[in-house]
Parts: C-alpha cells; sequence; structure tokens
C-alpha cells in the first residue's frame, strides 16, 4: 500500500508500505479521509518523543471496512486504544485509560490507504455521510467533551455567559460551534495567523480577534476554553478568565509556565484539563456532523495523501487559511 511516513524531523515522504494483517478481533479499514491534526505537525518537527520514526501518523479516519465483522460498512475510527478493564473503562471515561494506545502513535496510523484497528474502536456512520466532513469527527469531539465539562461545571449557563477561544484550527473553531449550541451567544475567538482569523470570522459563530494585537486581559469572560495549550496561552487565559470563572486546557502546545496560582486562588478559578474523548462524545460527534448541527463545514482544505509533504509544509509556514487539512489516499 501507499503512506505517507514520517521518517526525521521535518521530513515525510510517500512510499510503499506493507499492508497491515488482521489480528484477532480487528478490522481493515479503507482510509477514505484523514485530517491532519496538530498533535501530527508537533511530531513532524520532532517535538513529539512519543512518536518515534519511521512512524505512519494520523488518527481522524473516516473509511471502509473491507474486512472485518462490518465489511462494507462505513465508519469513524476511534483512535483510542484501551484496556476496557480498569476502573475507569468501565466507568465510560476510556480516554482517560492508563494503558491506551493510539493509532499514529504506539502503532502504525492513517496517512495510508490502510489500516487495522479493534473492531469495538469502530463507529458505523451512514452511507451517504461526506467522508471529509466526518473525518472531522475526532477532534470535533475533542472540542465536545472540552465544553461539556465547562458546562458542568460553570456557576451559570453557558447560554448567559461569555465565552472566550484561543486558537483557530479545528478544535478551536469547533469549540465556538459547540458554545453557540450549548446557547452561547458572545464568543470571542483569539489567533494570531491572519488567514485562520478570516475563515473563524466567515463562519459565523464568533468574533474573531488578532491575539498578537488585541489583548483581552481583565475582558472577564466566563469560560476561557485554551485550544494551543502553550506558557503564553496558559497566562492569556488566567488573566482573561472572571473571578469564579472555568479555563479549559485543551492544546498540548508545551508543558511548562503560565499558571498563577496565587491569582488562580484568589480568584476561585477552576483550572480543567480535558484529554480527548470518551467512546460517547465520539459518537455524538459524528451525529451531530452528519445532521449539520455544526455548521457547513465549508472551511476544509482538501488534498491528496501524495501530496502530504507540501501540506505539513505549509502548515508550518502558516500559508494555510482552513483550519482543517484533510488528505484522500
Amino acid at each position: 500500500m501507499k503512506a505517507l511516513v514520517y521518517t526525521a524531523p521535518e521530513r515525510v515522504e510517500y512510499r510503499d508500505e506493507i499492508t497491515p494483517k488482521l489480528e484477532h478481533g480487528e478490522s481493515l479499514v479503507k482510509i477514505d479521509a484523514v485530517g491532519i491534526c496538530g498533535s501530527d505537525l508537533h511530531a513532524y518537527l520532532g517535538h513529539d518523543a512519543r512518536r518515534v520514526p519511521p512512524l505512519i501518523l494520523g488518527h481522524e479516519v473516516c473509511g471502509t471496512v473491507i474486512d472485518g465483522e462490518l465489511t462494507s460498512s462505513r465508519v469513524v475510527i476511534n483512535p483510542l486504544i484501551t484496556c476496557g478493564v480498569c476502573d475507569v473503562c468501565l466507568d465510560g471515561r476510556t480516554n482517560l485509560c492508563q494503558d491506551r494506545k493510539l493509532i499514529g502513535m504506539n502503532r502504525p496510523g492513517a496517512f495510508a490507504e490502510y489500516v487495522t484497528i479493534p473492531t469495538r474502536n469502530l463507529v458505523e456512520v451512514p452511507s451517504d455521510s461526506s467522508e471529509a466532513h466526518l473525518a472531522l469527527t475526532e477532534p470535533a469531539a475533542t472540542a465536545l467533551h472540552a465544553i461539556r465539562l465547562a458546562n458542568n461545571v460553570v456557576a451559570r449557563p453557558l447560554s448567559e455567559g461569555r465565552a472566550l477561544v484561543i486558537g483557530g484550527g479545528s478544535i478551536g473553531i469547533l469549540a465556538a460551534y459547540f458554545l453557540k449550541d450549548y446557547g452561547c451567544k458572545d464568543i470571542v475567538l483569539s489567533e494570531t495567523n491572519m488567514l485562520r482569523r478570516k475563515t473563524a470570522s466567515s463562519t459565523g459563530v464568533c468574533k474573531a480577534i488578532d491575539g498578537s494585537a488585541e489583548s483581552t486581559e481583565g475582558l472577564n469572560f466566563d469560560v476561557v476554553i485554551d485550544a494551543v495549550g502553550s506558557s503564553k496561552t496558559r497566562e492569556i487565559s488566567i488573566a482573561s478568565v472572571a473571578p469564579g470563572g472555568v479555563v479549559v486546557h485543551v492544546g498540548l502546545g508545551d508543558a511548562v509556565g503560565g499558571l498563577n496560582a496565587r491569582t488562580m486562588t484568589l480568584s476561585e478559578i477552576t483550572f480543567i484539563g480535558t484529554y480527548t474523548y470518551t467512546g460517547v462524545d465520539l459518537k455524538v460527534a459524528a451525529r451531530k456532523i452528519y445532521a449539520s448541527d455544526i455548521g457547513p463545514l465549508n472551511w476544509i482544505d482538501e488534498r491528496r495523501l501524495a501530496d502530504g509533504a507540501s501540506a505539513f509544509q505549509e502548515l508550518i509556514e502558516g500559508k494555510v487559511s482552513s483550519p482543517k487539512i484533510v488528505l484522500r489516499p
């Protein structure tokens, strides 16, 4: 099969790879569409020690089962492979399983023509659904999970408050959509890239501002969604959230700095770290995408998997206006 393989920092190669063989309980999925995630970019830059080259990256997948129990079914893949028997798995919080594995990290991913996955990780979707749209299910589930956790702890309903989203990638844009879906009427999205800022503004779900020029400090947002996760954006989050407000940390930009514990304590700020999604979040996200409940998703940039190397380079150089590039094998 053909695959886009991460071979060294800042290098991916489109080349022949061995088609994966099925293990017991698995299915073979033909990839129809796969998104480039920010974590794939971190790996590409050599910033993720967990992703060791040579490795096929990619985990945001819509495909068709060609071998396994659901043969001929269109599916979305849950890329998190968990033990299923620990306490958090049995409690439905599979994203917190300490034995979790991820395609595109611990085993070959979906920047390829085919991928294998445990059959229990497949979510069936209607055959007439948009493949490119459903490749957004994984980041949509991440955004939905973050908004759901925020909604559980805010002092007043989201429909009565103000929200700030930091970062105009797909998770940031989708978080704005889900905030609106929860009834929030005052949503600001901060993004430093002018091209992405224009795209965010064109959705009509938020006010997009220049994060490098317009300060949000002291604006007292009830909820702040940090979809970047850097020291700087954590600092902005704490400076922007209202007393008694909630900061939801989604991004994994870097690990250290940006949290003023004194301010957080004196202002009773709730800080929530949120990682990926549960299986139910993924199913709900797929249903909402299919039903067009979160907008037309006309901001996707579709390209051939064979052109993946140039897509990665353009993303690193900030030349892409779309929050999501979807590759098609």
